[in-house]
């Protein structure tokens, strides 16, 4: 029970925090912007660590780990995320990105000897990568050329993220998930500070609005301290199938949101291709599941308990 409600939590914070993004940048510059947000989200996390007095990883390999899926999470997944939602609605960005799980299983091919390719999730992937299309085929005719490459962007950054989440899944099994989540923030934001300082100004002199400042907080502690931490709990206590679904469920949070409170449109070609995402990422989890539970009946010590 526990797991079912840190899934739904999640749902709701990272179908939210699209809105969040765009509402700061309104005011602030992307990649400096998404830097300044993991400064400070790590500087709590590694409080609490400290606070815990956790026991920091010792190992080369951990470290490498650490250093390679952060620099893929926190730097190109997000930089690329902030500089993409700047020239497309949130809710495009957040059906984009659910192509998320997508990428995902084509590595999990490769790093996890249990997440095969098969051809169910093959049709899913191609049902995906047509609902990319059919978004894609507006936002260079009709949005323009850098809707288009705000798009690209946000696909992207979906590749970078899910291979960092399948290198975690393969490698990190036995990092405390705050400290984890804390280092991973360390190789993101300083490559995003040392990029976006130089050319986006210096942040001290930015617009800081009211609406920027709230934007900043609700991302570090409920989209970054709160959210990271519950999703890497997450990862050990759900079958991988269940947490998948989060990918499912933030779109449609992100699109009802933008259409609410920014008064985005719903055009065709974003509920189609959006529908043929969701519907492809639906079968290679619904294919998955049930193989799982086929594998209960066999097997039950094989399978992670939720």
């Amino acid at each position: 029970m526990r797991a079912r409600i840190v899934w739904l939590i999640l749902c709701c914070i990272w179908g939210s925090t699209w809105l969040f993004i765009k509402l700061g940048l309104a005011d602030l510059p992307p990649i400096t912007f998404a830097g300044i947000r993991f400064v400070i989200a790590f500087l709590i996390l590694a409080s609490l660590v400290i606070a815990r007095r956790a026991r920091w990883p010792r190992t080369r390999a951990d470290w490498t780990l650490i250093a390679v899926s952060g620099a893929l999470q926190f730097g190109l997944n997000y930089g690329l995320v902030f500089w993409g939602e700047q020239h497309i609605s949130s809710g495009l960005a957040a059906v984009l990105q659910s192509t998320f799980p997508a990428f995902g299983f084509v590595i999990a091919h490769i790093y996890l000897p249990r997440e095969r390719i098969t051809t169910a999730r093959v049709f899913g992937v191609l049902l995906g990568v047509l609902g990319v299309a059919v978004i894609f085929s507006d936002q260079l005719s009709i949005a323009g050329k850098m809707a288009f490459l705000g798009s690209m962007a946000l696909v992207l950054s979906a590749f970078f993220g899910s291979y960092s989440n399948v290198l975690v899944k393969a490698y990190g099994g036995k990092i405390d998930p705050q400290i984890l989540a804390a280092g991973q923030m360390v190789f993101g934001f300083v490559p995003l500070l040392a990029i976006g300082i130089p050319i986006e100004g210096n942040p001290f002199r930015f617009h800081w609005t009211t609406m920027a400042v709230v934007s900043l907080l609700y991302l570090v502690i409920v989209g970054s301290v709160i959210a990271f931490a519950l999703y890497y709990w997450l990862v050990r206590h759900m079958d991988v199938t269940h947490t998948m679904l989060i990918a499912l469920v933030t779109p449609v949070v992100a699109v009802m949101l933008g259409m609410i409170v920014l008064h985005e449109k719903l055009n065709w070609r974003l509920f189609a291709g959006g529908a043929c995402i969701i519907a492809g990422l639906g079968l290679i989890v619904l294919r998955k599941r049930r193989k799982t539970l086929s594998l209960i009946e066999e097997e039950p010590e094989l399978v992670p308990k939720p």
